[in-house]
C-alpha cells in the first residue's frame, strides 16, 4: 500500500468516526428534547457538557433535516437587553422516529378487560373496534353490486385507503382477498377475536359466508380470507349429507 493510500484510507476513517460521534450526540440532543419538551442551546450543553457552539452545530444540521423547530423563550422578570434565548423543540417526524409502545398498552388493556370482565367483554370490545371501519368500508361499497367477488375488489380498495395493503384475486371456487399489512397483528396475536370481529365484518359487506385461511397474528405472511363463488355457497336448505360406511 502506498503512502497516500495510507493517508486516504486514515482520512476517510477519521471522517466516519466522526460522522458516528456527531449521530451519537445528535440522538442525545433528541433524547433530552423529549424529555424536557423545549430547551436552549446553553441548557443543553450543560447537560450534556458540550459548548453552546458546539451543540449549536448539531442543532443546526437538525434544523436542517426538519428535526427540530424554534420557539421564543418566553421572558421572566424585568426585560433585559438583546433578543430572547431561542429554544429548540422536535417535530412531529422527529418524535415519530422514537420506539412506540401502543401495542403492549393495547395487550395490556384487553387483558384488563378479559380480567374484569370475561371473554364476553373482550368479544363485545372487538366488535366496538371495528364498526368505524365497516361503516366506512360499507359506504365505498355502494355501487360493488351484489356479486361477492366484485365487492371484495371494491373492498380490497376501500381497506388498502385504510393501511391494510389489501387486494383481491380471483381463483376456481371464489376469490381470495389479501391484507398484507394488520395494525393491530401484535395483540390479536394473543386475543384472536380482534380477528374473528374483523373477519365477520368481511363477511357482512362481502354479503357472503367466507373462511380465513391464515393471518399475519398467527405467524403468517398475509391474511387471506376466502370468498366462495355465488354457486360454491351451502343453500342452508340441502344441507351436505356425510354417509357413513
Amino acid at each position: 500500500m502506498t503512502r497516500s493510500s495510507q493517508v486516504a484510507g486514515a482520512a476517510a476513517g477519521s471522517r466516519a468516526a466522526t460522522s458516528a460521534s456527531d449521530g451519537r450526540t445528535r440522538d442525545r440532543v433528541a433524547q433530552l428534547l423529549l424529555e424536557r419538551g423545549a430547551a436552549t442551546a446553553a441548557e443543553l450543553g450543560a447537560q450534556l457538557g458540550l459548548s453552546p457552539a458546539a451543540i449549536r452545530k448539531h442543532l443546526d444540521a437538525m434544523l436542517a433535516d426538519r428535526l427540530v423547530e424554534v420557539r421564543e423563550t418566553p421572558r421572566r422578570g424585568p426585560r433585559g437587553r438583546g433578543r430572547p434565548a431561542k429554544a429548540f423543540v422536535l417535530t412531529a417526524a422527529a418524535r415519530e422516529s422514537f420506539p412506540h409502545f401502543y401495542d403492549g398498552i393495547a395487550t395490556a388493556a384487553l387483558r384488563w378487560i378479559a380480567e374484569h370482565g370475561g371473554p364476553q367483554a373482550v368479544d363485545a370490545f372487538a366488535t366496538a373496534q371495528v364498526s368505524a371501519l365497516e361503516e366506512r368500508c360499507h359506504a365505498a361499497l355502494l355501487e360493488a353490486g351484489d356479486d361477492p367477488v366484485a365487492r371484495a375488489e371494491a373492498l380490497a380498495e376501500a381497506l388498502t385507503a385504510e393501511g391494510y395493503a389489501a387486494n383481491a384475486t380471483t381463483i376456481a371456487s371464489g376469490g381470495q382477498l389479501c391484507q398484507h399489512h394488520c395494525p393491530v397483528a401484535h395483540v390479536a396475536a394473543e386475543f384472536p377475536q380482534l380477528c374473528d370481529a374483523e373477519t365477520a365484518v368481511i363477511s357482512r359487506l362481502v354479503g357472503t359466508h367466507v373462511q380465513r385461511l391464515a393471518t399475519i397474528a398467527h405467524g403468517d405472511g398475509v391474511c387471506t380470507t376466502h370468498i366462495p363463488a355465488p354457486q360454491c355457497v351451502p343453500s342452508p336448505q340441502m344441507p351436505t349429507t356425510v354417509r357413513n360406511g
